[in-house]
């Protein structure tokens, strides 16, 4: 794996909020900037469905099944990481990163992995699942310092 180094772009996302970092320091003492920052609303989907679960004959018999409403909360999680594909793609079309370390949810890395335009990938050098969005800067900043490089 490669070194977090100077001007380095750090993604940190999960399926609410995303925040584009840049490493001004060096990969031993990183320190990381925030450039950008992207949030969507996104409440429960027990908050965003109108309608119960639907329930359907399974044929001549008296028994019904239960059929799942739409989990709106879900679709707006991975709509969320398909925008942010987009941003990075056209982020790297302009040139304004070279290397690009990506920490997300694993879920989330999953959906914006499929959604990264080729251009993006090429700028990646790490990939990690974790969700750090939580997480102070100078903590973020100690585990990309030990894991990244230790790789």
């Amino acid at each position: 794996m490669a070194r977090i180094d100077e001007g380095t772009w750090v993604l940190l996302a999960d399926g609410e909020k995303a925040l584009f970092l840049e490493n001004v320091t060096d990969a031993e003492n990183p320190h990381l900037i925030v450039i950008r920052k992207e949030e969507q609303e996104n409440p429960p989907n027990r908050e965003q469905a109108a309608n119960r679960r639907g329930r359907f004959n399974d044929g001549p018999s008296v028994h019904r099944s239960a059929v799942d409403d739409t989990d709106w909360h879900e679709l707006a999680k991975e709509r969320f990481a398909r925008d942010l594909a987009e941003m990075l793609y056209k982020l790297a079309h302009k040139g304004a990163f070279d290397k690009l370390v990506i920490a997300a949810a694993p879920s989330v890395l999953g959906d914006l992995r499929s959604e990264l335009h080729q251009e993006v990938t090429k700028k990646v050098v790490a990939e990690i699942d974790k969700n750090f969005t939580n997480q102070p800067l100078h903590e973020i900043e100690k585990y990309l310092a030990r894991e990244v490089d230790a790789a």
